[in-house]
């Protein structure tokens, strides 16, 4: 038979996937949440003077007693577990996919997504930054330097008082990560919170804008959100169990 006019067929086009992961989707590598029942705030609450601008910055005390905290991190001895790996397992399936993380620990890319699919809205432990310069570093090259008898390891630069890559308690968030953030919100056609009590704003919400622009919005979390009944399901079940089990159904349904 001649050729046909007919064209191939086309692979059903898969739907963008946004998945804002909170403090929740670590703890199974050993990372304790802030606002849980057993969270660093409810365990600690002096705890947050440690991540708060304004006190960091006045009080060398604070910023002494904050490189003693970070020097025993479990971030930096943290693996990713079967709840990051299911992400990636995702995103490797040709499922277009972002992660909008409240997360500062790094795992979502050491478990293998690219950098340029992870938007880190708290910014990164893994690195520090200069408040005078902004000089950037590695929190590892300081944390030695903190070992080696710096207790307060000012910048190499400029002399001025570094602190971690992170958003602490009075900064504002990064207004380009948090633009793109919106628009991948606004875009995403199944929107998922994963381990996030979504109280924090404005990263919580991200939630309601999703709902809002036609997502279906999915909430995997142990405790009650705000955003509930925007959600399509709602998820009470261990994250490291019911995140593999959801994304392997989304990538079954194509």
């Amino acid at each position: 038979m001649a050729g046909s006019d007919t064209p191939p067929a086309q692979p059903p086009r898969r739907p963008l996937v946004a998945i804002l992961t909170g403090a929740g989707i670590s703890t199974d590598s050993g990372i304790p949440d802030y606002r849980g029942p057993n969270g660093l705030w409810r365990r600690d609450p002096e705890a947050e003077k440690l991540v708060t601008y304004d006190t960091y910055m006045a009080d060398p005390e604070i910023r002494r007693r904050s490189w003693r905290m970070r020097q025993d991190s479990p971030a930096f001895r943290a693996e990713p577990n079967a709840a990051h790996e299911a992400v990636v397992r995702l995103e490797r399936s040709g499922t277009p996919v972002r992660v909008i993380t409240q997360n500062v620990d790094g795992l979502h890319q050491r478990a293998g997504l690219p950098e340029r699919k992870v938007l880190e809205l708290h910014g990164t432990v893994r690195a520090v930054t200069c408040t005078r310069c902004h000089a950037r570093s590695s929190m590892r090259e300081a944390l030695d330097r903190v070992a080696a008898g710096e207790p307060d390891p000012p910048c190499l630069v400029c002399g001025g008082i570094l602190k971690s890559a992170t958003v602490m308690f009075g900064e504002r968030l990064d207004p380009e990560v948090l633009a793109t953030a919106l628009g991948v919100a606004k875009a995403a056609e199944v929107f998922l919170a994963v381990g996030s009590t979504l109280q924090v704003q404005p990263a919580a919400s991200l939630a309601g804008v999703a709902a809002e622009h036609g997502a279906r919005l999915i909430i995997v979390n142990a405790e009650p959100t705000p955003y509930d009944a925007l959600a399509a399901e709602v998820i009470r079940e261990p994250i490291g169990s019911a995140l593999p089990r959801l994304l392997a159904g989304l990538t079954e349904g194509g």
